[in-house]
């Protein structure tokens, strides 16, 4: 009995900090990068530290069922990593006021939740430069997962910069509606490519439309969430990766020195949290260039990716010339920019 005590009492001088996740870590994607974060954290803390968790969690009352449970066997912070396990989150840290709670890219914050993300939307200002420089269809296919302004906040600034560089380019958007299925996806990448698309954006997590266009042939495709280089040099020409780890590092450590408090951070490639993996050689050198320098300007404050003149899809205006979005617009956007076909599902 007594040994029962001394490993409870040692167990509780470690911070516990759990994950619940919506894929599979391995999903070379986006939950594989959040797991890295996870990885960090053990790494920066050790013994003093005790991560769990649970993957392929689905958005809903599943969610909820294990972020109880995790705070039912003594998490003291949990972070919890996609837009559709909000409203749990907040349900659950009701609940348990003495836990800490994170939740990844939604809105909704309590003094014991916090909320965070990445501005994924610089990256896609990256990935449409040379998308629309690289394109010979003139087509660019962008797999959407579900119709939230996240990824229309992304679908948008691509648009924009493509437009950019070639006046002539036409975006096709399928919408999956999941952010993680091998199958949909690659079916989705296959459905743009016979409309014409040499250039596939994804907003998904999976690899499987890297490997449908690699048995296309001459379809470029950008990493998604990590940086997918096992499809370099081509088709996957460059990525975005979301690097969580300092995020994780630092939160876990304020839960340690009692310093946590309940914020909302929003950081980009100035920050780090957003990168650009690196750009292939199949990219040509004028092309990587203009992407370096627009990465650069971003990652200074120099440019906004949202700069007017841009106009909805009405055509009504949106900016004026020199005039840059608001993050409270850019946070609920739910409108494509002119230029943009087809309706945004409700």
């Amino acid at each position: 009995m007594a040994l029962g005590l001394a490993s409870g009492a040692f167990a509780a001088d470690k911070t516990k900090v759990g994950f619940v996740f919506v894929g599979p870590v391995g999903d070379g994607g986006w939950t594989y990068e959040h797991n890295q974060g996870r990885m960090a954290v053990e790494a920066e803390f050790g013994d003093a530290v005790e991560t769990v968790y649970v993957e392929n969690v689905a958005e809903g009352p599943d969610a909820e069922r294990v972020m109880t449970q995790m705070a039912l066997e003594g998490a003291d912070l949990i972070f919890t990593t996609s837009f559709g396990y909000m409203d749990p989150t907040i349900n659950v840290a009701k609940k348990f006021p003495n836990v800490k709670f994170e939740h990844a890219t939604g809105y909704k914050r309590a003094d014991n939740v916090s909320t965070y993300s990445a501005r994924f939307y610089e990256g896609r200002a990256v990935q449409g430069t040379i998308a629309g420089s690289m394109t010979k269809s003139n087509i660019i296919g962008y797999i959407g997962s579900y119709p939230i302004p996240e990824v229309i906040r992304g679908i948008n600034s691509a648009y924009i910069h493509a437009k950019k560089v070639n006046p002539d380019v036409q975006f096709k958007i399928v919408w999956a509606f999941t952010w993680f299925d091998p199958a949909k996806e690659a079916d989705a990448a296959k459905v743009l490519i016979e409309q014409g698309a040499d250039v596939i954006l994804q907003h998904t997590d999976s690899t499987a439309p890297q490997a449908a266009a690699q048995s296309a042939g001459n379809v470029i495709t950008f990493g998604q969430a990590s940086d997918m280089s096992e499809y370099g040099p081509s088709p996957r020409v460059s990525s975005i990766i979301d690097n969580w780890a300092p995020y994780y590092v630092a939160r876990t450590q304020a839960v340690m020195d009692g310093t946590w408090t309940s914020s909302d951070t929003w950081d980009g490639i100035g920050a780090g949290m957003v990168g650009i993996g690196e750009i292939s050689d199949a990219v040509p050198a004028d092309v990587k260039e203009a992407a370096l320098a627009l990465k650069a300007s971003l990652a200074d404050g120099s440019y906004h990716a949202f700069t007017g003149p841009v106009n909805k899809q009405d055509g009504s205006v949106w900016l004026a010339d020199g005039e840059t979005a608001d993050d409270g617009t850019l946070a609920g956007m739910n409108f494509f920019v002119e230029g943009i076909e087809g309706d945004i599902p409700q």
